[in-house]
């Protein structure tokens, strides 16, 4: 039998998380770029098995957020590598909000803050994602030897990036969003 639990988080509880991912990044600042991404990868790792499906899928989520910075051919800009870095910091601390060694529950708060930054960094991760669909699909058709690899990559990495930051400033101007915390 399954058992569903709803809930509804007010613009105070979004506030709380907001403080909690403020402390995270003071926090995390003595960690290297390497290492939050290694806690992250780790956090990914460890959350295979035994976890809510709500969990299951956020966590993967954070995989995602690993690869726009590993990727070296996204080339992702100063300024969203230290948001996506900043927001990849929470989930170095397994004591956070909820300890994640409590059964069932300690990975809540980790999947709510998983669903709070990809809501805040959806333009950047549609980007990257769009980028990805694009270098594979073209990676085949290109025979066009006057038009080096790097050289296509370069162009649509350009329109992707700009389109970003417009779709991000259009949004930021409307509302004040979680990436304000950043």
């Amino acid at each position: 039998m399954a058992f569903e639990v709803t809930f509804e988080l007010k613009e105070s509880d979004l506030a709380y998380f907001r403080d909690v991912m403020r402390a995270a990044k003071s926090e995390a600042k003595n960690l290297t770029e390497a290492e939050i991404l290694a806690n992250a990868k780790s956090l990914s790792k460890d959350i295979q098995v035994d976890v809510p499906l709500f969990v299951s899928e956020r966590i993967k989520k954070l995989a995602t957020l690993v690869a726009m910075i590993e990727d070296s051919e996204w080339k992702i800009p100063d300024q969203e590598r230290a948001d996506v870095l900043s927001a990849l910091a929470y989930f170095s601390d397994p004591e956070d909000l909820v300890p994640d060694h409590i059964p069932v529950l300690g990975f809540l708060d980790d999947a709510i803050m998983i669903e709070l930054v990809v809501d805040e960094l959806k333009d950047d991760i549609e980007a990257f994602l769009e980028f990805c669909h694009y270098r594979k699909r073209e990676e085949g058709r290109h025979s066009d030897e006057t038009i080096t690899r790097d050289e296509w990559l370069e162009s649509k990495r350009k329109e992707l990036h700009s389109r970003m930051r417009n779709r991000r400033a259009g949004r930021s101007s409307s509302r004040s969003g979680f990436r304000s915390v950043f």
